[in-house]
């Protein structure tokens, strides 16, 4: 198969030289946009998932051998989710070289934060399928390597943070509320709604502390505004 300047270019910018080619084309192709015969990149969505988060978790596992189990947790969300991988995804351009419906097109999907962060997953899938981990783990290794250095400043606690945004927005401090408790009491189940003088509110639910599931509420708070700033 041959490939197209822009997509030699990308390659050059994600620092890997495809011998299939067609798996990049894939990994660069949005559901808008697929046919019976152009399959589209979900299926290696999920597979660069794993890649990645493994080679984070090998990478965080190895820098800090002292790392209890909670440390090392919020430093790996950090590094593996949907806002990081967007990140990574615009410095090396890849929303220019997305291939989307013409409707995807006009309503901005080359921005778009979900958009990018799944292609970016599926790339990965399709340097480890066309030169196995080694090639996707230096891929990733290189591309994350900012991050991976102030993953400690990344990794705040949320409800931490989403005070700090609230307050520096001239807020109140978000307001924490019980909705349902479940289960026995050995081990509860809660639901935690956060919410923000703005109106603006996130839920979690779960097993565990009730203050670990403030923090997932938190956590998708932050990720809302995140996604809207």
């Amino acid at each position: 198969m041959k490939i197209s300047a822009d997509l030699r270019a990308f390659s050059d910018r994600l620092g890997h030289e495809f011998s299939r080619p067609e798996l990049l084309l894939r990994a660069l192709t949005h559901g808008s946009i697929s046919t019976a015969t152009r399959p589209d990149n979900q299926r290696l969505e999920f597979l660069g998932d794993r890649v990645l988060g493994l080679t984070m978790a090998e990478a965080l596992f190895a820098a800090d051998r002292a790392a209890t189990e909670g440390q090392l947790a919020p430093r790996y969300n950090a590094l593996v989710k949907g806002e990081t991988c967007a990140e990574v995804a615009r410095e090396i351009g890849l929303g220019e070289v997305l291939k989307l419906g013409r409707s995807e097109m006009m309503s901005g999907g080359r921005r778009k934060e979900a958009l990018l962060a799944d292609a970016m997953e599926a790339v990965l899938a399709a340097i480890y399928l066309d030169a196995g981990l080694e090639a996707a783990r230096a891929v990733i290794l290189r591309l994350w390597a900012d991050r991976l250095a102030r993953v400690d400043d990344d990794a705040r606690d949320p409800k931490t943070a989403l005070q700090e945004w609230a307050q520096a927005q001239g807020m109140s401090p978000p307001r924490y509320v019980q909705t349902a408790r479940t289960g026995p009491d050995h081990a509860p189940e809660f639901e935690i709604t956060v919410r923000l003088d703005d109106g603006r509110e996130a839920q979690a639910s779960g097993k565990g502390t009730k203050r670990s599931i403030e923090q997932a509420a938190a956590a998708v708070l932050l990720g809302q505004i995140e996604g809207k700033t």
